[in-house]
């Protein structure tokens, strides 16, 4: 594939990220055009050691994931020309994302500040564990830390008795998301000012909002009017439900959905239960409306369920185990998951970009890089001579393959 029509082509991203909250925001820019430089350490990734084996070391599956559609530049960053690099590079790029932590970027002369006075259409990003304005500013952060903080690991008690992580990094992902839409935003707000500008993306913060925007519930009124949490998500039973033969998940919220379920389970005279008979009711019910859903669901198999929902027109769908989703006849009748040839992994299986934009899509791939893939290349790009990029690799500022 030769073309790159992606709605960021042409756009350029350097890229100070590592493990995955990061790079999650900077493949989604990768995925749809962007051209991304990613700056590692000699060492490379965290990412590429600590997720499991891969078939060569520091290429683990999960770094490969979060890291297709990117260029590697491995360099020593205590070394000044390895920095001067950087800065050479930040100021051909149109943004710049970072995960470390603001005063440590500070120190090395790298951070956001100067090198959006040195290219003032830059947008640099700062992904941090917590807003700068608070007394946890400077405090080390992962997602289990986030996730506790954040309240999430409390909806776990609220619902099971019991605190739990949700068993993915689900506040990298997330706000790793929003980093990218972020962006998105600063580069329109660009496209009218001319200027670029610092944006501050914290965990903690957008993990707390998510929570408080979905539990803070009667809580919201001041003062409340009634307890904070969302019953039906908080329920212990509010998970899959169990058929004769699996799983399956069902969510009959409207009136003609609800009732619809009543009667495909051939209990028609629970429409004009005034537990159940409105919206409002059936929260008020939780348990009950949940005890119904589950005893009679128990009754016929996974397969049974689904079909006599689908042509009642009732919120159902699979039960899908992770390595079963690989079978889910939706992603594969759409290509979701397909396999390519890494040039130095071998045969991957890998995920398409699940969102389609009509105006054209990234066309010309990359695979995820070794550490330093693109070394020689990047800081040619920097402006540095064949002479000064063969000194770098000699004195390990710079790292090839």
């Amino acid at each position: 594939m030769t073309g790159n029509n992606g709605p960021l082509a042409g756009l350029r991203v350097l890229d100070m990220t590592s493990v995955v909250v990061g790079p999650i925001c900077t493949r989604t820019l990768a995925d749809q055009g962007a051209d991304v430089i990613k700056i590692e350490a000699p060492e490379g990734d965290l990412l590429r050691h600590m997720a499991g084996i891969g078939r060569n070391p520091a290429m683990s599956g999960k770094f490969i994931n979060f890291n297709r559609n990117k260029r590697s530049l491995a360099l020593d960053l205590r070394q000044a020309p390895a920095r001067d690099a950087v800065r050479a590079l930040a100021a051909t790029c149109d943004v710049f994302v970072s995960n470390i932590r603001p005063a440590s970027l500070a120190r090395l002369g790298l951070g956001a500040a100067g090198l959006c006075a040195a290219n003032p259409r830059l947008i640099a990003c700062s992904i941090l564990g917590f807003g700068s304005d608070g007394p946890y500013a400077e405090a080390p952060a992962y997602d289990t830390v986030i996730q506790a903080a954040g309240g999430v690991a409390a909806t776990f008690e609220r619902s099971t008795g019991e605190p739990r992580y949700v068993p993915m990094v689900m506040a990298d992902h997330i706000t790793g998301l929003i980093a990218a839409q972020s962006i998105g935003f600063a580069l329109f707000r660009r496209e009218r000012t001319g200027l670029g500008e610092m944006i501050e993306v914290p965990m903690l913060e957008n993990m707390a909002g998510f929570v408080l925007t979905e539990h803070l519930g009667s809580a919201s009124f001041d003062p409340p009017i009634g307890p904070s949490g969302d019953a039906r998500l908080l329920s212990p039973d509010g998970k899959p439900i169990k058929t004769l033969d699996g799983y399956i998940s069902l969510s009959a919220n409207t009136n003609a959905q609800a009732f619809a379920f009543f009667r495909a389970i051939g209990r028609p005279e629970l429409c004009d239960d005034p537990r159940f008979a409105t919206a409002f009711a059936r929260t008020q019910n939780t348990p009950e409306y949940f005890a119904i859903r589950i005893e009679a669901i128990a009754q016929k198999t996974s397969a049974e369920w689904l079909e006599i929902f689908r042509k009642a027109d009732v919120p159902a769908g699979p039960y899908n185990t992770i390595d079963g989703l690989l079978e889910d006849p939706h992603l594969k009748a759409t290509g979701f998951v397909f396999t390519e040839e890494h040039p130095t992994e071998g045969r991957l299986r890998r995920t398409r970009v699940a969102n389609r934009f009509s105006g054209g899509m990234r066309e010309a791939t990359l695979p995820a890089p070794r550490i330093g893939e693109h070394t020689r290349e990047l800081l040619a790009e920097a402006g540095c001579t064949a002479e000064q990029i063969e000194a770098m690799i000699a004195s390990g500022a710079a790292v090839v393959p």
